[in-house]
């Protein structure tokens, strides 16, 4: 199997691009933010390739690295999720805004991928969720804060400050890494209302 291409940029499409290889041009289908990553025709490039076999095919599929490679495969490991849907998935997040949604269930930033509903979001967040604090562009802590508190399941001035800024109208991972600063700054006494205003300083920064 072809797991890395080295070659020339012959050519671009929608969706691929040929990679000139001593003389042998692949074509290569590639998410949109990967294609835009690529230099022009005529220069040196190297991809992270997936290679599919079926009966009737032999495709090719280029990544800019190996994490999104990785997030390529997981994805196509999600029921109804096929190498199309998760290119798509690819083109609207990169692989740490991918898996913060993931450990954040951000369904609406999930379902931004064309032939992405509601459902299949769902199904993508669900099933890999264990899986997504480890790419997570946030720091494990705060998403898990953000969860807990987005699901209801610790109460207290943390969530009460977090649930605040969530309803002035902050991200839920904003408000979550904010508060977490502020709690730090304050410490373990400190009220809502201290929790609220430090969170306001530590977001206005």
């Amino acid at each position: 199997m072809i797991g890395k291409l080295k070659g020339v940029v012959d050519s671009f499409g929608d969706d691929w691009m040929i990679l000139d290889v001593h003389g042998v041009g692949y074509q290569v289908y590639c998410s949109s933010r990967t294609l835009q990553r690529l230099p022009k025709a005529g220069e040196a490039a190297t991809l992270a390739i997936e290679t599919m076999v079926r009966e009737d095919m032999i495709r090719l599929y280029g990544f800019s690295n190996d994490i999104e490679r990785e997030w390529f495969r997981l994805l196509m490991t999600v029921q109804g999720v096929g190498a199309k849907v998760a290119l798509a998935v690819l083109s609207v997040l990169d692989p740490g805004q991918l898996a913060t949604a993931i450990a954040m269930r951000d369904l609406t930033a999930i379902s931004r991928a064309p032939g992405v509903g509601k459902r299949v979001a769902e199904r993508i967040a669900t099933e890999l969720k264990d899986k997504a604090p480890a790419f997570a562009d946030a720091d494990p802590s705060v998403i898990r804060v953000a969860v807990d508190v987005a699901e209801a399941r610790v109460s207290g001035p943390v969530a009460e400050a977090v649930s605040a800024l969530v309803n002035l109208g902050y991200a839920q991972l904003q408000a979550a890494a904010a508060v977490q600063a502020a709690a730090k700054s304050i410490g373990s006494e400190a009220t809502t209302t201290q929790l609220i205003r430090q969170g306001l300083k530590e977001l206005a920064r």
